[in-house]
């Protein structure tokens, strides 16, 4: 057991000199720890965000409106700049080394910026061809491979909007999702490889064309053998080598600071997904200060995060571009010939910046790795679910002792973290050491009052330039206020359960409309899951609480198991005396359930409100979007006896 909050990895004199946000600091002659820097950033948000257009010299026209105008949820950002994403993305020396691609299979492509730019002046053109001008939605049925990368910097840097989807998506899932932006192009694969098999898609993308009426044409990029000869789909058809057949010099148009760059979408778990659209300027400047001011990031550094095209993390991945470092790009699985291949992967491309999911870190471990070769490492990153304790303390004791662990949370809706690390701060086991610059991160009681050392909602009192400049299809901005606004006037309502320490430091506890309220004692569920995922013999897990306003309810753990174990009543005795001990006697479950598997959405987050629907009687249909979903065939497992 690892006490949560105990010290792990301080920073040395060195390590704090060199930091980039120690000389941005410098720029600023501002004195003082990072708290006065982040309080600054959250009291004056014009003269802040303005200082990141200039310390990184942001390629646009400034104009001359005012930075910041309105309250949230009607904020206006730099009304009078233009600029484009793209631009500032392929901004620099030609030679140096952009992007590393690696799948699976051990195919290997690189592009340095100039060879970068030449695909992108190349796809440009061949857009242009199609018809595809500023405003226009280009679609993107792709992995992450270099392929969607140019895509979609075409489509920026002619003011198109770009909205990806993975390959491993269901058609219903994509069509839910398209639909609603009516794409004009759209790039798809005709199969993809993952945990080594060949998956076709082209009847999927077929039937993905056929519900898209909007659609000008359709740009095949092969990936697999076809399995019936040509891969044909209704209206103009090309494959990527004539949509880049005409060399051409890339051209940037600068657009508005809020102009649509892409169109993001929540999960879609229980509903149509809602879709979420950024700015240029927005995602420009706060993934410039994410990545360098809290990654570290910057030229030299070779940036990788394991993540697929329909999650926010390519999004942030790609952002390495803005500051000039390499950015690394793998597609297939994580765990694929074995759980140490993205391991083996940083340590061959001499990655100093790792990215992934906190419950890879967790799989790690349970397999006893002791990854080698790590000597770049500088940073790891984990994000989509809380990090346990014994995570932070297995990196720390097995991975590399004088790496920077930081653990992130943030949404879709932002595309960045709220929370996360900055190498000024020291590492504790659990816990994130930060509210984010320019991240007016709070913690609300019911009442709505700000509290400090206690558990309650997060919420963001101060507007962020990320935050989504509409919701598609949404001209009175009902569904995007009523999706963040409705609790708090005024206030962004995120959703998580959140503590804020005496010293700036935060705990995210998951959910909170998936939380534990046990005879009035509200729990997060990451706490619960620490305890039991800790037994060798759990593999997997889900509580749900079926308690509902004013009621009492049942307290039901479901589990999957690892090889050759068994849910015996030694087992779920270890396991009532831990919950008892290390939470309370409140937080006992009534039941345990054996099940197959634990049901989770394509980026790999657990289902637990949907689950629970389904155990108060809603239809598993109703419940869940199965093409939404890693794993719909668990659902049914959850489904009460009668």
């Amino acid at each position: 057991m690892v006490e949560e909050g105990a010290l792990l990895w301080e920073p040395t004199a060195e390590v704090v000199r060199n930091a980039k946000i120690t000389r941005y600091a410098e720029w600023l002659s501002r004195k003082g720890d990072y708290q006065d820097i982040w309080q600054w950033s959250v009291e004056s948000p014009a003269e802040f965000w303005t200082s990141i257009w200039d310390y990184f010299a942001v390629v646009g026209d400034r104009g001359d409106g005012p930075v910041l105008s309105g309250t949230m949820p009607d904020v206006t950002w730099f009304e009078g700049t233009t600029l484009n994403y793209a631009e500032n993305a392929l901004r620099g020396d030609p030679d140096r080394l952009a992007v590393i691609f690696r799948d699976e299979s051990g195919n290997r492509r690189t592009y340095t910026l100039g060879e970068l730019r030449a695909e992108v002046g190349r796809v440009r053109a061949g857009l242009i061809r199609l018809g595809v001008g500023r405003g226009d939605r280009v679609a993107g049925y792709v992995p992450n491979i270099p392929e969607a990368l140019i895509a979609f910097l075409a489509t920026a840097s002619l003011g198109a909007i770009w909205s990806s989807c993975s390959p491993d998506f269901g058609a219903p899932s994509v069509i839910d999702r398209f639909t609603q932006i009516e794409p004009k192009v759209l790039i798809a694969v005709n199969g993809y490889r993952y945990n080594g098999k060949e998956f076709g898609r082209a009847d999927v993308v077929r039937d993905i064309a056929a519900k898209l009426p909007s659609l000008a044409a359709t740009v095949w990029i092969p990936s697999v053998p076809a399995a019936d000869g040509a891969d044909v789909v209704a209206g103009e058809e090309l494959d990527w080598e004539a949509l880049r057949a005409e060399a051409a010099e890339p051209a940037f148009d600068r657009v508005p600071f809020g102009h649509p760059l892409w169109v993001l979408y929540s999960s879609g778990t229980t509903g149509l997904p809602k879709p979420i659209v950024h700015g240029h300027g927005g995602i420009v400047l706060e993934h410039i200060k994410a990545l360098s001011f809290h990654q570290d990031l910057g030229e030299g550094d070779v940036f990788f995060w394991y993540t697929t095209t329909g999650w926010m993390m390519w999004n942030f991945l790609i952002g390495g571009l803005l500051v000039g470092a390499t950015v690394v790009l793998y597609d297939g699985s994580a765990a694929h010939p074995d759980t140490g291949a993205l391991w083996e992967l940083a340590a061959h491309e001499g990655v100093t910046y790792f990215g992934t999911g906190a419950p890879y870190i967790v799989a790690s471990m349970k397999a006893g790795l002791r990854p080698s070769g790590l000597e770049r490492l500088r940073g790891i990153g984990s994000t989509g679910s809380p990090l346990p304790p014994e995570g932070f303390a297995w990196v720390y004791a097995d991975v590399k002792p004088d790496v920077q662990l930081g653990s992130f949370s943030g949404g879709t809706d932002v595309c960045t973290g709220f929370v996360g690390a900055t190498p000024l701060l020291p590492i504790r086991a659990g816990v994130i050491p930060c509210r984010c610059l320019g991240a007016r991160v709070e913690s609300f009681d019911a009442a709505g009052n700000p509290v400090v050392g206690e558990v309650g909602e997060l919420v963001v009192t101060t507007p962020m330039p990320s935050m989504p400049v509409m919701f598609w299809n949404d001209p009175s901005g009902d569904r995007y206020r009523e999706s963040y606004f409705a609790d708090y006037p005024g206030v962004w309502r995120h959703g998580d359960w959140i503590k804020i320490l005496p010293d700036g430091g935060c705990v995210i506890y998951g959910r909170s409309d998936s939380t534990l309220n046990r005879g009035g004692v509200r729990m997060g569920t990451s706490e619960f899951y620490r305890v039991v995922e800790r037994f060798e013999e759990i593999e997997d897990s889900l509580v749900i609480d079926t308690g509902q306003l004013g009621q009492d309810g049942r307290l039901l753990l479901y589990v999957t198991l690892a090889a050759g174990a068994e849910l015996t009543e030694d087992l779920v005795a270890r396991l009532r005396g831990a919950l008892r001990t290390e939470l309370s006697p409140r937080h006992v479950p009534d039941e345990f359930h054996r099940v197959p598997g634990i049901p989770r959405t394509l980026s790999g987050k657990k289902l637990e409100v949907p689950v629970r629907k389904i155990l108060l009687g809603t239809p598993v249909e109703k419940a869940a979007n199965r093409d939404a979903m890693a794993n719909p065939e668990v659902l049914t497992h959850f489904v009460p006896k009668p």
